[in-house]
Parts: structure tokens; sequence; C-alpha cells
């Protein structure tokens, strides 16, 4: 287990804000995913609109807050300026409103919120080297944490870069350009980032120990090479390159199921709580996304690849969300209960949870998933409006079962 102290913790006001509108943009992303149907491109704005809102908005405003609490636990180390978290969250989020406005809106708000997520973002990147800096681990975790952020600030120059095009500022080509955007944003950082994290929150949570860490230590870099290669490969337009990139991350990921089994194996926790049921299906979707995007890239075949896209996508909500009961509950403890301990008595960590909401949530947002994926394979409207309809209800309990742990006393 991790040793914890306040000296290092982040105010609980600070990391709060993160997870509220986290959740908020991901009960707006189900909201809108009502409004689109299986037939489109990833190049329409409207869709890039909707990536945006659930990867920026969603994903990365909630693994930007855990962040703020897990670094210093990772690195057992404080933030070099844990003030800036209250720079880095108005502007985030002032950022990725411009960016969505832009996206269904007008194109024209592109480069100013972008430019403003790029801000943000730096914020964050110097904060993490900073803080990297004053510790001498070299963990894999720790490896994980600053290639992610390499890779954060490559994704988001391209990203900014197609911004200005898309607004008219500059020229580029959007296509090549979104190939490296996304390989770097979405496998560079939020993937790397679930590969280090999870080193440090599966073995915690499930009371995991005694595995070998070899699997993950082959990952990290080969994920890595893949990204470089995808990335350059991408942006210079040689094929060859990114495909060797594309068969790297195939690879990268192997190697990490292979270190997921490793730590399933020796893990002491057998509760089939929320958490492990998240997990459960977040790993299953994972493990469709790859088997699946392999037969798309082999074949060709461009709706069999938005299916994966959504699979993986689910891997990271699932995972996310089943974390947020853990992560919630015990940040709410420590900031509230843990000087009370000896004094008077104190609520257990799986009190502070709505297990029945917990329950509705999973169940919702696991058939809504299913359903979304098959109407995404199926080219079938009505599996596709179906499924979103059972997200957008697995949204609403997750967001209020947020609140109610947030406001727990």
């Amino acid at each position: 287990m991790f040793h914890v102290s306040k000296e290092f913790a982040p105010p609980l006001g600070l990391i709060v804000p993160f997870f509220i509108s986290g959740v908020f943009f991901y009960v707006l992303s189900c909201i809108a995913l009502l409004f689109y149907t299986p037939h489109f491109s990833h190049l329409e704005l409207s869709v890039a609109g909707w990536v945006h809102l659930f990867m920026v908005g969603y994903v990365m405003m909630i693994i930007f807050g855990a962040m703020a609490q897990l670094v210093p636990v990772v690195l057992e180390t404080g933030h070099f300026s844990v003030d800036w978290y209250y720079i880095i969250f108005p502007v985030l989020l002032i950022g990725v409103i411009g960016l969505i406005a832009g996206f269904w809106l007008d194109p024209i708000l592109l480069s100013f919120g972008g430019l403003l997520v790029l801000v943000a973002m730096v914020i964050f990147a110097v904060d993490v080297f900073l803080t990297i800096a004053k510790t001498q681990l070299a963990t894999p975790t720790v490896k994980a944490i600053k290639l992610s952020n390499i890779f954060l600030l490559l994704g988001i120059l391209s990203g900014f870069a197609m911004a200005l095009a898309l607004s008219g500022f500059w020229s580029v080509d959007i296509e090549d350009f979104v190939h490296a955007h996304v390989w770097a944003v979405v496998g560079g950082y939020v993937l790397m980032s679930v590969y280090g994290i999870t080193l440090v929150l599966l073995p915690m949570f499930g009371l995991a120990h005694g595995f070998s860490e070899a699997p993950i230590r082959r990952a990290i870099p080969t994920l890595a090479a893949a990204v470089s290669l995808v990335y350059v490969g991408a942006l210079f337009g040689w094929r060859f390159v990114e495909g060797l990139g594309i068969f790297a991350g195939f690879v990268s990921v192997a190697f990490y199921a292979q270190q997921i089994s490793l730590i399933y194996k020796t893990r002491v926790r057998k509760e089939l709580d929320i958490w492990y049921r998240s997990m459960l299906f977040g790993y299953a979707s994972f493990a469709v996304a790859v088997a699946v995007g392999a037969l798309g890239v082999l074949f060709g075949a461009q709706q069999v690849i938005y299916a994966a896209i959504w699979a993986l996508f689910m891997f990271f909500a699932f995972l996310i969300n089943g974390h947020l009961y853990k992560i919630i509950p015990f940040l709410v403890w420590f900031h509230r209960f843990s000087d009370l301990v000896g004094k008077q008595r104190v609520p257990m960590l799986h009190e502070m949870y709505p297990k029945k909401q917990a329950l509705y949530q999973f169940w919702m947002s696991a058939v809504g998933a299913a359903l979304v994926f098959l109407g995404l394979l199926f080219h079938s409207d009505a599996l596709f409006k179906a499924g979103g309809s059972f997200m957008l209800v697995g949204a609403i309990f997750l967001a209020t079962s947020v609140m109610w742990m947030i406001r727990y006393r």
C-alpha cells in the first residue's frame, strides 16, 4: 500500500471540480449521442466535437483531477506547485467549451478553445516534469508518466495546428494530422497513463502483490515506439512507417494484457463489488477493441474500426467510472475523517458509496455500451439509439452517485 501524507496531498476542494465537471461532460456526451446515427465519417466536424467532448471534457478532465492526487503518491513527493491546478481547471474548462462550440457551431472558435486547452495542458505537463525532477524513483509508473506527458504535448500541438487550419489561419493535411493527433493523445497520453496508473491502482484496490513487472516494462517502451512511428509516419506521409507503428501498438497491448493477467492471478480481494465489475467489463471491452480493431485494419473495414474505437472508449469509461467509486470515498475519508481515527467511530470506505445506484449505473452503462457497439458494427439505427438511451440513464446514475459520495458526512 502506498503512503499518503497530508503534507503532499492537495486539498479536496481542488480535486472535486475536475471530477464534477468531468462527469457533467460525460452526461452531456451521452445526451449528444442520441443525436447521431451509426452512419458517419470521422472527418465530420460534428463527430470530432463529440469525440473531444468525451475524450477531453470527460476522460482527460478526470485524469487531470486524479493525477493531482496520484502524482504525489507515486513520486512520494509534493507537487512542484499544486496551486497551478487552480489555474489549470478554469482554463481547461473554458477551453473544452470553446472547442465543442467550435466543432458544433462556428469553426472560428476552434483556435481560441484549442489555445486555452494547449495552455492548460502545458501548465499541467510542466508541473508534472518539475515534480518528477524532485524524485529519484525510476519505477515503470514514473517512466509512463514522463512519456505520457511528452506525447500529451505533441498531441495538443498537432491538435492546435488542425484547429488553426479549420479556423482558416493555416493550411495542413487534416487527415494525416488526425492520425498523428489521435495516436499521440489516445495512445501516447491516455493509454500510456492507463499503463502507469493501473500498475498502482489495480494492485492497491485488488490487494495483489508478488507479481512480476516484466510485461509492463516491455509494454511501455513498445507503446512509446509505436506512437512515435505513427506520429512521424502520419505527418510525413510515410505509410510503411505508420504501419510499423500500428503493429508495434498491438504488440504493446499484448504485453499489457499479460501484465493485467499476472495482477489478476495474484489478487487477494475477490469481492464482486462495483469496482471489480467495472474492471471486468472494461478489460473485456479492451479485448474486444483490440480484436475487432485488428480485423478492421487488416481488411480495411472503416465501420469495424469505428466499432473498435467505441469499445476502446468504453474501456476508458468503465476504468474511470469504476475507480471513481474507490477514489472519491478514499479522498473524502482522508480529508474529512482520517483525523478522527481513534477518537470516534469513522465510516468504512465501502459504506461511502451508494451501492444500489452504482449497480444500476453499471448495468445500464454496460447494456448501452454493448448496444451502441452492435449498432456501429451492423449500421443499425435502432440498436445505436437504444444503446445511447441506456448510456444516458447510466450516466445520470453516475452523476447522482458522485454527488452523493462528495457530500458524504
